[in-house]
């Protein structure tokens, strides 16, 4: 069955849902088998091997990349193929209060990702915290769910983008959320596995700039707002925006506003209304 991502993203956005169970499963190559589903609707994330699911006679075929939903109360057919191992988690969960015109225990469907690291981690996380006593880890397997869907819902999307798109987002997202460390173009080029030069045609298409110099606007704007919305010293906002030479970060924050890091807090103190925004868009 085909749903629309946007539709089925609202309707999660809207409704209230809870875990009811987190598996972890390995299956032998050629296992088959009939049941029923559970009463709760759920998802099955592939780790490794492929499989082949009915949800009430419609085909889909499990693997990694490929996540399927089905619905409670379903008749359910599975067969393990090929020759490898097949090994997913299954998570379950309960709904109320659903939005009108889809009900996702009647729904049965699947979602193309593509490979994801990062939900793998997130999913081996929610398995181990589901299973934990406690109250914290109760609070950590709703947050880790949600954390899941949402790299679900976003890799289902950037399934329709071309990959320049992807890797700009990608980079960019990473870059505005670790630009306080010790950021090398050469090293974020290496986490995408991509080179240098590919790296700079993507931001230079996207932005007008370089990543470095990208990254280099991006801190000395943050570092703007720490100077005239608190009272750290120079060389902490220096340190903080990623520049550990406070000498360095004074030179290139006067050269790119045409006033030092201490007269740019003075002048916007003395009067906020002659600061004029030099940010770029991000």
């Amino acid at each position: 069955m085909e749903i629309e991502l946007n539709r089925l993203v609202e309707h999660f956005t809207n409704s209230s849902f809870r875990v009811q169970g987190v598996y972890h499963y390995r299956i032998e190559a050629g296992s088959a088998g009939w049941q029923k589903s559970t009463p709760f609707p759920g998802f099955i994330f592939p780790l490794s091997g492929k499989a082949q699911f009915h949800f009430n006679g419609t085909p889909y075929k499990a693997a990694v990349g490929n996540i399927i939903h089905g619905g409670a109360d379903m008749s359910l057919d599975k067969k393990v193929i090929g020759n490898s191992q097949w090994e997913f988690i299954s998570v379950l969960y309960d709904i109320n209060a659903e939005p009108k015109g889809l009900s996702l225990p009647e729904t049965h469907f699947q979602l193309t990702t593509g490979q994801s690291l990062r939900l793998k981690e997130l999913l081996l996380r929610l398995w181990k915290a589901y299973n934990q006593p406690g109250a914290i880890s109760g609070f950590q397997t709703e947050t880790l769910f949600r954390c899941a869907l949402e790299e679900v819902f976003v890799c289902a999307r950037d399934q329709g983008k071309d990959d320049v798109q992807v890797l700009f987002e990608t980079a960019l997202t990473y870059l505005q959320e670790h630009y306080m460390e010790a950021l090398s173009v050469r090293g974020l080029a290496e986490q995408n596995e991509v080179n240098e030069n590919r790296l700079y045609y993507v931001f230079n298409k996207y932005t007008g700039m370089g990543p470095g110099d990208y990254l280099m606007s991006y801190r000395l704007n943050r570092a703007k707002e720490l100077l005239i919305t608190g009272d750290a010293p120079i060389g902490d906002v220096a340190k903080s925006v990623g520049y550990p030479d406070a000498l360095y970060f004074s030179r290139i924050f006067k050269k790119r506003f045409d006033v030092s890091p201490s007269k740019m807090r003075e002048k916007f103190r003395n009067n906020p209304y002659v600061f004029q925004d030099g940010s770029i868009l991000i």
